[in-house]
């Protein structure tokens, strides 16, 4: 599985910033002196099958270059409750700035992820293939196609584009 950062992805994730943090975060700004560093970490709340670290280091660079990522885990790892998955060094303010929107993608992915992984648990032996569809939350397409192929399922089509699938609603 590769990391899924594309044009699309930096356009998803400059949405988020913007919705977020487009006017700035005041808050932070307000506390701590431009100067000012911090350590944090972002561990696991639940065992799970962690995806999208890659997209939140891309966000924490996004906010400030400053911003130093060291990824802990790999996304598919299956990773148990409190287990430290990325750690960010530098300026205070901005690691508060970007931290929300990070966070927002790795649940969401490794949510689609963890869910994948039971369902390929399931039928794992069988010779069954558990597959997706393009039901999917509009933007996050290729992000939430990789958190499945993370989790151990396969994707089908990613566009009306891709195959001939002739349904109920074409009859």
């Amino acid at each position: 599985n590769l990391p899924m950062i594309t044009p699309r992805t930096d356009h998803l994730i400059d949405l988020a910033l913007d919705e977020d943090a487009g006017l700035g975060d005041v808050t932070s700004r307000a506390i701590f002196p431009a100067k000012h560093t911090s350590r944090a970490f972002i561990e696991a709340g639940h065992d799970l099958v962690v995806c999208g670290l890659d997209v939140a280091a891309r966000v924490f660079a996004k906010v400030d270059p400053a911003l130093k990522v060291t990824l802990t885990a790999r996304d598919g790892d299956r990773v148990k409750k409190g287990g430290v998955v990325l750690r960010v060094t530098g300026p205070t303010a901005s690691l508060l700035t970007a931290e929300r929107t990070a966070l927002n993608f790795i649940q969401r992915l490794s949510g689609v992820a963890t869910l994948s992984r039971k369902f390929a648990a399931v039928v794992e032996g069988t010779g069954v293939r558990v597959v997706d569809t393009r039901k999917t939350t509009p933007g996050w397409r290729a992000l939430e196609k990789y958190a499945v192929r993370c989790g151990g399922c396969v994707n089908h089509r990613s566009s009306l584009g891709e195959h001939v699938l002739i349904k109920d609603n074409h009859i």
